[in-house]
């Protein structure tokens, strides 16, 4: 999308103690940027623009009014004890509320308010604390709580065997980890083992995790900059976005962008894998014949193709996994978040049985690689979303729910565009369509005043509404959140 979003002045947030807190982190002689404003923090640059691609940060005064009008002072209290534990860091800490339970579709907060959560941290396929889930964590801890690295354990291969028997072609080789980011670097070390190569090309606004290597490959300046130096070899092409192509395909994808990645490929001559996200969740879901074309270029050139599903896999998109939707198999697919049944952190890396070829090195060796209660858990998860059928929820929702986007499109000037792939979804507020600058300070005013009705979700590019419910979700509950959207973008037109 546009890359041209100006951040707006760092807020320290908010009650209490908490800004007296940050102000003495910045004035501390210990801190190397005290003297910086926030933006020369970032980059150096007093200029330079972030753009907030990867979610909404916590430093507006949108978060702070937020916060005045719906947190008591029970709840200011544990948020100020936050602030002062945890490092400040954009998306994350200073906090936004506290929570004390979550079940179905729902959190609930300190103060007893229920929200429907279509942001999830796209963790909860089947739902939070999905009976099943919780049950077979139960029954497994009774049994073998940890497995202690040289053994195995029962849960860890029967779900090494599921995802082999899921995945299709020869995708039938696993090895997991406590985290997308961690299998995203056993991924980038693999292909090196694998090619002899250690060039990449991914995707500008890409997101792959936050450490090191996956923010070299990511996209995102939030993360990059400031940072380096980053890996060497990571290079960058743009992302499937017809409405900001480069080339000019002028909103109908032309295909220039996929082709591009060839002419790198054939420039660079010795890259060792394609790595990007099969679909960005949601700025931009590519055509049909996309990934063709990059599968295609990566045989001739010989890199492999590496695709991050850590967000959207097991079901999300109305396929086990995303790739699916292209036809076409990728060398190596990640996969992580809801694998842990919304409970336990765990990723996969499925690869190509060929890949099985570096038994000499240590491509992860993580202490909870073979977590007998996380693998247990995404066993039981599996099972929720074949026996509930929640891939065809995701179908049938998802494309109820297109429908019903594209009617509010007709109703609503602030919404420019609409997009969806089963239950992951995104609506693109634009202050103009024509121009399409974005709507980003309304954006935030939109997800605020969700919030204050009981709706939470997060914003990405800084103003499409990203909305991701779990794939339990039944269609009175989707009408009920879209309705609070409508009224939401009604009470912001009109102001």
């Amino acid at each position: 999308m546009n890359l041209e979003w100006a951040a707006g002045e760092e807020q320290s947030v908010v009650h209490g103690g908490q800004a007296s807190r940050l102000e003495k982190i910045q004035s501390d002689p210990g801190c190397k940027h005290k003297h910086m404003d926030p933006h020369q923090r970032l980059s150096d640059k007093s200029s330079q623009e972030i753009v907030p691609s990867e979610g909404d940060v916590n430093r507006s005064p949108f978060r702070e009014e937020w916060l005045q009008n719906h947190t008591g002072a029970e709840t200011r209290h544990w948020l100020e004890e936050d602030a002062k534990y945890f490092l400040h860091q954009s998306l994350s800490t200073p906090c936004l509320n506290v929570l004390q339970h979550c079940e179905g579709i729902y959190l609930e907060d300190l103060e007893g308010r229920r929200y429907m959560d279509f942001h999830g941290n796209n963790v909860h396929q089947a739902g939070f604390a999905h009976p099943r889930v919780i049950q077979a964590i139960k029954d497994q801890l009774d049994k073998l709580s940890f497995c202690t690295r040289r053994y195995t354990n029962i849960p860890a291969i029967q779900l090494a065997k599921k995802l082999a028997e899921l995945a299709p072609g020869d995708l039938n080789k696993v090895l997991f980890a406590p985290g997308g980011t961690s299998a995203i670097g056993m991924a980038l070390k693999l292909a090196r083992a694998a090619t002899g190569r250690f060039k990449t090309i991914s995707m500008w606004d890409s997101f792959h995790g936050a450490s090191l290597d996956a923010i070299s490959i990511g996209g995102e300046a939030l993360f990059r900059q400031g940072i380096g130096p980053l890996l060497p070899g990571t290079e960058h092409v743009p992302p499937p976005d017809p409405a900001h192509c480069p080339w000019g395909c002028a909103g109908t994808c032309n295909l220039k962008c996929a082709e591009y990645i060839e002419y790198v490929l054939e420039k660079e001559g010795d890259t060792a894998a394609v790595i990007a996200e099969t679909v960005r969740s949601t700025p931009y879901i590519p055509p049909p014949d996309y990934w063709r074309v990059v599968r295609e270029a990566c045989d001739r050139h010989g890199a492999l193709l590496i695709l991050d599903e850590i967000p959207h896999c097991l079901g999300r998109t109305g396929k086990m996994f995303t790739f699916e939707h292209y036809g076409i198999i990728p060398d190596m697919v990640v996969i992580g978040k809801g694998l842990g049944g919304a409970v336990f952190p765990l990723a996969a890396l499925i690869v190509r049985e060929s890949l099985d070829c570096v038994p000499e090195r240590a491509l992860g060796h993580y202490t909870h690689e073979k977590n007998p209660v996380a693998c247990a858990a995404a066993l039981a998860l599996i099972e929720v979303l074949e026996s509930e059928n929640l891939l065809e929820n995701a179908r049938r929702l998802g494309d109820y729910a297109l429908e019903r986007m594209h009617a509010m499109k007709v109703r609503h000037p602030l919404i420019g565009d609409v997009r969806g792939l089963g239950l992951l979804m995104g609506i693109e507020l634009l202050k103009d369509r024509a121009t399409r600058e974005r709507a980003t300070p309304e954006a935030e005013q939109v997800m605020y005043a969700a919030l204050a009705k009981g709706l939470s979700f997060k914003v990405t590019m800084g103003n499409i509404l990203t909305l991701t419910p779990p794939l339990t979700i039944t269609q009175p509950q989707l009408d009920t959140a879209f309705d609070i959207l409508e009224d939401c973008l009604r009470e912001i037109e009109q102001t």
